[in-house]
């Protein structure tokens, strides 16, 4: 089946879900999954009750595209995909907590960068420290649809967008009036933007304002509870000081971030950064230059586990042409929880079971 089949028939299923999930308070950020309406109606303007108090809360007649959350106005806008320095000098960051979608992928040098890709949240705080991007970063945010925002890039990154036509706001290259440097901070760990500033650059270079979004299949109550218990993981990457950690809330159904045994926070507003959804899978890397720059093979699928709810699920990644990737069990696409994803993409020179321990 290929990519716009799925899409198609993803549609419906994201519909039946606008029925099915109550409102979140709009409180500025929250991904605290939504929860099931027993009804199960199905409706594209479907309101969602929130109980009594239903009165004092916005009605969501929509869905987030990335986080199939509760939405009170229809998400249409472009996403975009950032890319956020995860060096040790650049946290905290900013922005975190807003993004719908984070990829953790390895830089050279064994150093991790992340794609946070912002969509459904309006939010005037900074966003950053923004860094270069790689062609496999490329990948990653257009596969959302996204603006890419970034500073440099790698030579063969360069060399993709450039007279490309591709929708690039590059602080370097042609667009450093829609950035700026924090003095609080050394460069190159200093670089920030907002949403206002990266729309307000999107649309003087004439972007499109809206995009082809992949369509996410999502569940509020996925066939999870049979699978192993998961309420501690830890992910490493290379490097002992990228060593990352979630510890699962039951009573929140999310997954709080650790790095190096430290709260992974948000420096705009205090809060640990959290998901609903954790995928980690293993791809073949390979290193091409003495700077030790990577290759990074999105494409070929192979072994994967998603963890939710505190259980983990070992299944295996896979990519259609002009697709995201999704993971598959016995021959089944396997649904997200409703709410913020975090990718983590590991070599699979070594076992997936020497990147990722769990209890």
């Amino acid at each position: 089946m290929d990519a716009t089949s799925k899409k198609t028939l993803r549609y419906p299923i994201i519909l039946a879900l606008a029925a099915s999930l109550l409102v979140l308070p709009a409180c500025g950020g929250t991904d605290k999954p939504a929860e099931a309406n027993p009804s199960g109606e199905s409706s594209p303007s479907a309101s969602a009750s929130a109980g009594p108090d239903a009165s004092e809360a916005p009605v969501a007649n929509f869905l987030a595209p990335l986080t199939g959350l509760p939405s009170v106005e229809e998400v249409t806008k472009r996403p975009l995909s950032v890319m956020i320095n995860n060096y040790a000098a650049a946290r905290p960051q900013s922005g975190l907590t807003q993004a719908d979608t984070v990829w953790e992928v390895l830089a050279e040098g064994g150093i991790t960068r992340l794609v946070a890709i912002f969509q459904s949240k309006s939010f005037t705080d900074p966003i950053g420290p923004i860094r270069s991007i790689r062609p496999y970063l490329i990948d990653i945010g257009e596969s959302y649809g996204g603006v890419l925002v970034h500073a440099g890039a790698s030579n063969d990154a360069l060399a993709l967008l450039q007279h490309s036509g591709k929708a690039d706001l590059d602080e370097i290259n042609n667009a450093g009036a829609y950035f700026y440097r924090e003095k609080s901070r050394k460069a190159p760990h200093n670089l920030y933007s907002t949403l206002e500033m990266l729309r307000e650059g999107a649309a003087k270079r004439k972007f499109d304002e809206t995009a082809d979004v992949p369509l996410v299949t999502f569940s509020p109550q996925p066939d999870a509870a049979s699978a192993a218990t998961a309420s501690q993981i830890e992910v490493k990457f290379q490097l002992s000081d990228y060593k990352v950690e979630y510890a699962y809330d039951a009573a929140t159904g999310l997954y709080a971030r650790s790095i190096n045994g430290e709260p992974h926070i948000d420096l705009n507003n205090g809060e640990q950064l959290k998901a609903a959804n954790l995928v980690v899978f293993s791809t073949k890397h390979r290193a091409y230059d003495d700077v030790g720059r990577l290759e990074i093979d999105l494409n070929s699928g192979g072994k994967a586990l998603l963890f939710q709810q505190g259980h983990v699920i070992e299944c295996t990644w896979e990519r259609t042409k002009g697709d995201i990737v999704r993971l598959t069990k016995d021959g089944k696409e396997l649904p997200f929880v409703p709410g913020v994803t975090y990718y983590h993409v590991v070599p699979n020179s070594d076992s997936l079971e020497n990147h990722v321990t769990y209890r």
